[in-house]
C-alpha cells in the first residue's frame, strides 16, 4: 500500500511540474478531456499495469472502461528509447460525443517504477 501511495504521489507531483510550465492544474486538463477524477485513475492503472508485465514494445495496446462513468479508451505505446515510453492514449468520456487523443511520456526510475515526465 505504501509503494502504491508514493507511486500515485510520485506521479501526480511528475504532472504537476509538467503542468505547471502550462500554468494549467492538472484537474483542468482532466477535465477538459471530459474525464472524471475517478475516470483518471483508470488511465493510470491501466498504464501501469500494462507497462508493469515486463519490456514494453511498440504496438502493445489495453483497453480500459469506467463501469461506474461509462468513459473507457484504449492504450497504446507508441514509442521505446532508453527508459522511457510515449504512450496514445484514445479516450471516449461518456457523454462527450467524440473521442480524444493525448499522448504521454513515461519513464523508468531507478527502482523500476514507471513515472509521468515531461
Amino acid at each position: 500500500m505504501k509503494a502504491r501511495t508514493h507511486i500515485a504521489l510520485a506521479t501526480v507531483a511528475a504532472i504537476s511540474a509538467a503542468v505547471a510550465a502550462n500554468a494549467k492544474p492538472i484537474s483542468r486538463i482532466i477535465a477538459e478531456m471530459g474525464l472524471t477524477p475517478a475516470d483518471f485513475e483508470v488511465v493510470n492503472a491501466t498504464s501501469t499495469a500494462m507497462l508493469s508485465g515486463g519490456s514494453p514494445s511498440v504496438g502493445q495496446e489495453r483497453a480500459w472502461v469506467n463501469e461506474s462513468t461509462g468513459s473507457k479508451g484504449t492504450i497504446r505505446v507508441q514509442a521505446v528509447q532508453n527508459n522511457c515510453v510515449t504512450l496514445q492514449h484514445v479516450i471516449d468520456p461518456e457523454g462527450a460525443g467524440q473521442t480524444r487523443e493525448i499522448r504521454t511520456r513515461r519513464c523508468k526510475d531507478a527502482n523500476g517504477n514507471w513515472l509521468m515526465a515531461p
